[in-house]
């Protein structure tokens, strides 16, 4: 069937294909879509082919896209130097290592798209492992020989339909982000601030805002965004690792898909689109994916609320400052077309639900503290503030305030008794120790060396 279908012998017409997997359905897009299933249906390798997915995205990324003028260039790097001394007299986290960058939207692509890959595999290979397990199941018994090479075709087909959808998705936000930490999780490499100036100016139109406060004002939140990353070193691994161990638990409903494949019409693929897009394939959410997902959100609206109070605090001279903020803020919390995408695509939604409570409660740690106090709660991730800490911001300023509680009579005997063995270690070491060996010995046994 496959074979036919890719020779163009099938019922099931290649654009109804396309536009049932999300994908466009021109002329160009399903001869792009075609010649990749082909090249799948020859790989023998097993997992999936994200170079498929680079492709699309670049692909649409390089449509409409106009290169950097010297003027944006000369613009925007002055508003990132001055972002830099803004922040650095109202934050003590970590200055960036590397400076920052400006990418056309290809640009942007190419860098960010080993982590959309890296977020999106552990979904790719669920949907290929429910497709060979259907496949499996539903052979005949005299076919089963033939079931292995059947479920690696299976599996390099479902892989690259996938890829291609991640890259429509990923190619699509290179038209919308405006900054390497625009959507919240770390896409740069090496904690590294990035701009994209086509979206920047798309961003700054009809809001009767001055363009250079909009740079100014986002090149802080992107600065203050790559230095918190910089700074914290554990929190682009816990990001990540929440996103992954979530993704890793999306399982596909197989009886679900049996029945959608026992009554599928190559005519008319709308059911197939309609269980995409609404997930129908995808069982409710288990408890260690929730409890992941938990994680994930509190993080992201963390990260999300200290840059809204840092970022304030650093353009206070900016007159339109409150303006271009609470635009950044309607945007964040719905969201534009790739994003949602990309939420059908792997489950998971980026948006921080609790982005203004955040907020308040890293200003209300400001005012009490003060920001040095404020900034080394990054230092380690017991010491971050918590879910309930945000329902509850009063609470955890009293803690900051009371200061290290005194410590109980454990804590004094645990000290003694370390403070015991260093003092032991320390009198002994390699010669000491070797000088109590032969204090033990027979004085006429020849000494230890």
């Amino acid at each position: 069937m496959l074979r036919q279908f890719l020779s163009g012998n099938s019922e099931l017409d290649p654009s109804k294909l396309a536009s049932a997997a999300g994908l466009p359905s021109d002329p160009a897009a399903v001869a792009a879509l075609m010649q990749q299933l082909q090249n799948a249906m020859q790989n023998s390798g097993d997992g999936v082919d994200w170079k498929v997915a680079l492709d699309a995205a670049q692909q649409i990324s390089s449509t409409g896209a106009v290169a950097i003028t010297p003027g944006q260039r000369s613009a925007l790097e002055q508003a990132l130097h001055v972002a830099e001394l803004w922040l650095d007299e109202v934050t003590f986290v970590s200055e960036l290592a590397a400076p920052p960058r400006l990418l056309t939207r290809k640009e942007w692509t190419t860098a960010t798209m080993p982590v959309w890959s890296q977020v999106a595999e552990p979904v790719a290979l669920s949907i290929a492992d429910a497709l060979t397990r259907v496949l499996k199941d539903q052979a005949p018994e005299e076919l089963s020989g033939m079931m292995a090479s059947a479920s690696q075709l299976m599996r390099n087909i479902g892989g690259a339909l996938f890829a291609m959808q991640l890259g429509q998705v990923v190619g699509q936000l290179s038209t919308e982000v405006v900054s390497g930490g625009d959507v919240g999780i770390p896409l740069m490499g090496d904690q590294q601030a990035a701009l994209v100036p086509q979206n920047l100016e798309d961003f700054g139109e009809g809001l009767d805002i001055p363009a250079d406060q909009v740079q100014l004002y986002l090149s802080v939140r992107e600065i203050a965004h790559a230095r918190l990353f910089r700074h914290a070193k554990w929190l682009r691994l816990h990001e990540i690792s929440s996103i992954t161990e979530f993704a890793r638990g999306i399982t596909i409903d197989t009886e679900r898909l049996e029945d959608l494949a026992t009554s599928f019409d190559p005519a008319n693929p709308e059911e197939l689109r309609q269980a995409m897009v609404s997930g129908a394939l995808i069982p409710p959410k288990s408890e260690s994916q929730l409890q992941a997902l938990a994680r994930l959100e509190t993080t992201l609206a963390l990260v999300e609320g200290w840059v809204d109070v840092v970022t304030a605090a650093a353009t206070v001279r900016l007159p339109k400052r409150d303006a271009v903020a609470e635009t950044v803020r309607r945007r964040r919390a719905t969201g534009g077309p790739a994003e949602s995408a990309f939420s059908t695509l792997v489950g998971l939604e980026l948006r921080p639900r609790r982005l203004r409570e955040s907020a308040a409660m890293w200003q209300a740690v400001t005012d009490a503290v003060g920001p040095e106090a404020r900034d080394a709660l990054w230092s380690h991730p017991d010491v971050v503030p918590t879910s309930e800490d945000i329902d509850n911001p009063e609470a955890l300023v009293a803690r900051l305030l009371a200061g290290t509680p005194e410590p109980d009579e454990m804590d004094l005997a645990l000290e003694d008794f370390f403070r015991e063995e260093e003092a032991g270690t320390g009198e002994t070491g390699p010669d000491g120790a070797a000088e109590a060996a032969q204090s033990d010995r027979d004085p006429d046994a020849p000494p230890v060396v």
